[in-house]
């Protein structure tokens, strides 16, 4: 009986701490009995996941060095060829496809009918390690992570900078300002809707954090946000982060992990939300992308 009345009492306490614990939040953001769909598995590696107004997904192949589209009606179809080898990629106010083009270490400007230009060769007439993942504010100012892979398609074999840092392109500049220089490897990057903040994944040292954005586009007040680094970002419209590597994890906007998304890949690279009410997680993972029907829509 004591062993009973015991095993009772455990199984309430579980429940309790379930019950209390932001981490079985799962089911207020995931469809319930939704899974994970595979969309496709004919890629090398993809990378760079952007939503445009009408929910259309893009993102790239970047070891083929292409840029696909998966549109609202599910149609998936190669939208560029010879795409500078993207990485992340984000949509600006005018729709024009913002990719951060790491052949030539540069930021490309792609509009709706494939028109390329180079919004940034350099920083101060040194090649930039790698432009890696980026973020557009309301001004047009673009914030980027500039961490140094070693590509096999470089002849270069190390950093022509002193670090890896985070950058701030203002719109109409041809050169960027350092705004982060306090991270070991930068990577994932996306602000808040309400362009007061910034979130940024140290991938290397394993922890991501929360800048404040002042008017000129700098940042201050770093603040730890969660000890988890990360290749690519977005968040929802409740102020949840989404960070990748092992699947996808999940922290609420007081930093608190609420869920996690297990995906069937070596790596979990970016994601974003798309479809025509921007409930659907779109993730890409190794050679692979994958689909989740969601209960909270995405950020515009």
């Amino acid at each position: 009986m004591k062993h009973i009345c015991l095993f009772i009492a455990c199984l309430a306490f579980f429940s309790l701490v379930q019950a209390q614990s932001p981490f079985f939040d799962r089911d207020s953001i995931i469809v319930p009995g939704d899974t994970l769909r595979r969309i496709s598995n004919q890629f090398s590696f993809t990378e760079g996941a952007a939503t445009d107004r009408k929910g259309n997904v893009f993102f790239t192949d970047q070891p083929n060095n292409r840029i696909w589209e998966y549109d609202v009606n599910g149609h998936l179809s190669l939208f560029l060829d010879s795409s500078g080898r993207s990485n992340g990629m984000y949509f600006d106010k005018k729709g024009n496809l913002v990719t951060c083009a790491d052949e030539q270490d540069q930021l490309w400007s792609i509009t709706p009918d494939k028109k390329v230009t180079i919004l940034l060769k350099d920083f101060g007439g040194l090649r930039l390690n790698g432009p890696n993942d980026l973020w557009i504010d309301d001004k047009g100012g673009i914030y980027f992570t500039d961490p140094y892979y070693q590509r096999p398609y470089w002849t270069r074999t190390k950093s022509d900078l002193d670090g890896m840092k985070v950058y701030y392109l203002p719109k109409g500049k041809d050169q960027p300002v350092v705004v982060a220089a306090d991270l070991v490897r930068p990577n994932g990057i996306v602000g808040t809707p309400d362009g007061k903040f910034l979130y940024v994944a140290d991938i290397q040292d394993g922890k991501t954090y929360k800048y404040h954005i002042n008017k000129d586009g700098s940042l201050t007040d770093r603040q730890f946000f969660a000890g988890m680094g990360s290749d690519g970002i977005t968040l929802d419209r409740r102020g949840n982060l989404y960070l990748t590597g092992d699947g996808v994890t999940v922290f609420n906007p007081a930093g608190e992990k609420i869920a996690h998304i297990p995906v069937p890949a070596k790596w979990t690279a970016n994601l974003c939300f798309g479809g025509k009410d921007k409930k659907d997680l779109f993730i890409t993972a190794s050679e692979s992308i994958f689909i989740l029907r969601m209960r909270v829509k995405g950020v515009e």
